[in-house]
């Protein structure tokens, strides 16, 4: 079982494999903030940096596997990207459900965004062990993401899901203890590698 796990690590981490996991990242940014023009057409410009939150997630993780291709790491980036992938990846996927619990339909498109934003909350977890964040950086992407649950709940920059309009509140209260428990996982990856690296 550890020679599989040793292996499988080696595979994701292997630069040919990291190279076409920066291309899959990159068409599907490309893909998100396309899918946002509409929403972006109608934002106020100090808005707009806080309104595509799925694709500049994936942005962030395409900046961390190029560190990683070159051997480098960009720490902030990378707890940015831990915490705004899984946080963005489960909230699409539960939004999507709750959208199909509300009309019993979704389309093919509903469910390639559930497809895809799961396996946005999947790469996140999955590169645990390739992380070199520090507190600091936690701290500082814990901010970034709570101050952008602050400006799509409080300003209404939020995702429109016109179906779920009526939920807004409970979604919102939903997000900010979505956030906090993917601000406590990057927390839990950070604690574990200090822990690690004492033995």
């Amino acid at each position: 079982m550890k020679s599989l796990l040793t292996q499988a690590w080696f595979l994701l981490t292997h630069r040919s494999f990291l190279t076409l996991l920066f291309f899959i990242n990159l068409f599907g940014t490309i893909y998100g903030y396309i899918w946002y023009g509409w929403q972006l057409s109608v934002t106020e410009p100090q808005f707009l940096i806080f309104v595509p939150d799925s694709p500049t997630a994936s942005l962030f993780f395409c900046i961390a596997i190029i560190g990683w291709i070159f051997g480098k790491h960009f720490k902030l980036i990378e707890a940015l990207a831990l915490i705004t992938l899984v946080k963005y990846g489960v909230w699409a996927v539960v939004m999507n459900l709750l959208t199909l619990g509300e009309t019993g339909s979704i389309g093919l498109a509903g469910w390639m965004l559930v497809v895809s934003h799961g396996l946005m909350a999947v790469e996140g977890l999955l590169y645990m062990a390739k992380y070199r964040f520090t507190m600091i950086h936690i701290a500082i992407a814990a901010i970034w993401t709570l101050h952008n649950d602050v400006i799509d709940y409080v300003y209404g920059q939020m995702p429109i899901y016109r179906i779920l309009e009526q939920y807004s509140n409970h979604i919102g209260y939903f997000t900010f203890w979505l956030s906090i428990v993917c601000i406590i996982i990057a927390y839990s990856v950070y604690n574990k590698r200090e822990y690690l690296h004492k033995l």
